[in-house]
């Protein structure tokens, strides 16, 4: 379960960043103090994103799943930040297509077998525009803990 793995360090809510490549620092560097990541993990995320994007339009809402290998990870979590704006990240699975994005689900994962879970986790979570809704007006870490453990309970 996703919610297991949220530690209240790695949520930010209302976060304001003006690029996808600053929401990086931000949320990437919340990930490095918390000790998920080594310092080369927000780079690895910079250079990840261009090769493989990972933003997603949900029914109009915008969401990113960025990671990076394994090297970069020292344990697994999932970081989650609300954006004060959207911010403009290329599509997956294109080249030029852009989504605006407001929720930012950032992987941490040290055994790559264990990437594909994870992922399908967050989709199974983010297929739902009701608590992709919920999760934006969320105020703190504990409401989005809480709001994914809900969810994740009914799946």
């Amino acid at each position: 379960m996703i919610w297991e793995k949220l530690d209240p360090a790695m949520i930010l809510t209302n976060l304001e960043a003006h690029s996808s490549d600053e929401v990086m620092e931000k949320v990437g560097g919340a990930v490095i103090r918390a000790g998920y990541a080594k310092e080369s993990y927000v780079q690895a995320l910079k250079v990840r994103e261009k090769d493989y994007p990972t933003g997603l339009d949900v029914d109009g809402i915008g969401v990113a799943i960025p990671h990076t290998s394994v090297d970069h990870v020292l344990k697994s979590g999932v970081a989650i930040a609300t954006l004060k704006q959207p911010v403009t990240f290329v599509q997956m699975g294109t080249d030029d297509e852009t989504a605006e994005i407001k929720v930012v689900f950032m992987l941490a994962v040290v055994d790559p077998n264990d990437h594909i879970d994870e992922l399908q986790q967050i989709l199974a979570i983010l297929q739902d525009t009701t608590v992709l809704e919920k999760l934006m007006n969320a105020e703190n870490a504990q409401q989005i803990i809480d709001l994914v453990k809900e969810k994740e309970n009914t799946l």
